[in-house]
Order: C-alpha cells, then sequence, then structure tokens
C-alpha cells in the first residue's frame, strides 16, 4: 500500500497539467529536425558513449514529449515517469505520431515503488529536482531502480539561481533569499528562471553533491551549460546567465557495493605526491 499523494505533489501536478493547457515552453514536444540525429540532440557531451540501443533508460521527471520519445528514437527501451498526466499524455501523443515504443507512469520521483530494482542501465534527470522538497529521497529512489555501474545523468537549477533577483538594480543580481531555508521558495510572476504557479525548493550543494554520493553515487563530470550571452538586454535570461550560471549538470555512476551506509576510507595527496588514510 503506498501513501497518498502529498500537498506539495498534488500542487505541482495541478501546475504543470495547466502548463500543457497553455503551451509552456517547457512543454512543447520535440521537433522534426531532433529527431535527425537523435543521440546528438540529447547527449552533446557524449556522457552515454555513442550508442543506446538496447539500452533499459528511465526518462524521470521527464514528460512533455521530448526527452523520451527521442531518447526512443535513438534506440533505448524508455520508459517515462512524471507527475503530471498531461504531460505523460504528450509522450504518447508524440510516440504514436513516430512509431516508437516507450512506457508511461504517473509518479512523483521520490516515491517509485511501481519501478523494480536495479531495473534500469541508465537514469536521464532534466530540471525538476527543484519541485521536490527533499532531493536525497529522489536519490535513494534513483539509486535503487538503477543498475550497479548505470549511469545517472542529471541537470538541476543552481542554488544559487534560485537565490537571486530576477530583475537587476544598479548593483546586479542580488541574492534575496537565504541559502539555509526551509519551505517552498516565493511564488513569482513572469520569471524565465522558474516556473509560475509551482512550489519550488532551494537544495543546496552540500544536498546536490554530497547527498548524491552518500545515496551510492561517483560523480565522473559535472557541467555548468552556458546560457550567457554578451550585449544582451538587461534583466533577459542571457544576461542574467553572465553572472549567475542557471543550471549544472552532473554525470554520476552506481556505485557496485550499493551501500550508503558502509563505510569507506579516503586517501590524501600529501606533499610530495605520497597519499595517508584520511
Amino acid at each position: 500500500m503506498t501513501d497518498p499523494p502529498s500537498p506539495i505533489h498534488d500542487h505541482n501536478r495541478r501546475a504543470w497539467d495547466a502548463m500543457v493547457e497553455e503551451g509552456q515552453r517547457f512543454t512543447r514536444p520535440a521537433k522534426d529536425e531532433q529527431f535527425i540525429d537523435p543521440l546528438a540532440q540529447v547527449d552533446p557531451l557524449g556522457w552515454l558513449g555513442g550508442d543506446i540501443r538496447g539500452r533499459r533508460l528511465l526518462c524521470l521527471g521527464a514528460g512533455g514529449g521530448k526527452h523520451g520519445p527521442i531518447y526512443a528514437s535513438a534506440g533505448a527501451l524508455v520508459t517515462v515517469v512524471d507527475i503530471s498526466p498531461a504531460m505523460l499524455a504528450l509522450d504518447r501523443r508524440v510516440a504514436a505520431a513516430r512509431q516508437l515504443e516507450l512506457r508511461t507512469v504517473e509518479a512523483s520521483m521520490d516515491a517509485l515503488p511501481m519501478l523494480r530494482a536495479s531495473e534500469f542501465d541508465l537514469v536521464i534527470h532534466p530540471v525538476s529536482t527543484c519541485y521536490v522538497p527533499d532531493v536525497l529521497a529522489v536519490y535513494r529512489e534513483v539509486a535503487r531502480v538503477l543498475a550497479p555501474g548505470g549511469l545517472y545523468i542529471s541537470q538541476h537549477k543552481s542554488p544559487t539561481s534560485l537565490q537571486a533577483d530576477v530583475n537587476p538594480t544598479a548593483r546586479g543580481y542580488e541574492l534575496l533569499e537565504p541559502y539555509y531555508r526551509s519551505g517552498a521558495l516565493p511564488p513569482v510572476v513572469g520569471s524565465k528562471h522558474r516556473e509560475e504557479g509551482t512550489l519550488e525548493f532551494l537544495h543546496r550543494w552540500e544536498e546536490l553533491l554530497g547527498g548524491m554520493c552518500r545515496a551510492g553515487f561517483v560523480i565522473e563530470d559535472l557541467v555548468e551549460p552556458v546560457h550567457a550571452k554578451p550585449d544582451t538586454d538587461r534583466g533577459s535570461f542571457e544576461h542574467r546567465s553572465q553572472f549567475v550560471a542557471p543550471y549544472v549538470r552532473i554525470k554520476a555512476r552506481r556505485a557496485h557495493s550499493g551501500h550508503e551506509s558502509e563505510p569507506r576510507s579516503r586517501r590524501l595527496i600529501v606533499p610530495g605526491g605520497t597519499s595517508q588514510d584520511a
């Protein structure tokens, strides 16, 4: 027996259903040209090794008719999990139109009892952890459903971006929200950095990175996608991105031990090239 959906779950499900009806920018399905070379569209850094045919792939928090169909077009065996039934309906519509097979599951990313342990080889997680209060619960679920040695590629809103004002003052983009905070962020109207009508939560770097390691992952790479453009209008997404990186993308691998509480010895490199136990 599963727990009933939380008020946060219900709020964000309704918000995303409404955004689908309004045609909000993140609810627009993939375009025809994105299916010409699908893997290049979603893996510009080559983190997936160039071939995902036959791989069991979970697109987590990724409805909307874009990620799931593109990965399915590249040959993966795709399951899409999303909180919004309207977003999942877009995936099914695109898949049917392109004769692609994919499975859709309506669920919150922090509670996946319907998925089996080690069911997936890859987990792809676009920006969505900001919609749950506890990112550690998400990581634990991903670690459970991902096979040992599997890849977890995720993107998150950076903490600083969620702290900073969306409008510049004479001093720049000032920090308005405390770093150590609890509860949802204040609502926004007309922001290009947050989704109006949703409940969003700031996750600190300790939670985003340290929590991932403690859940049983080894971080292999990290990038901050560049959205900055010079000579753009003050207050635009591109102008603000010159000062505040909006996102962080992380490549992590599921450790083979799978025991987050298992003691792990650490080695420190000391001057002279020798090492010692930490």
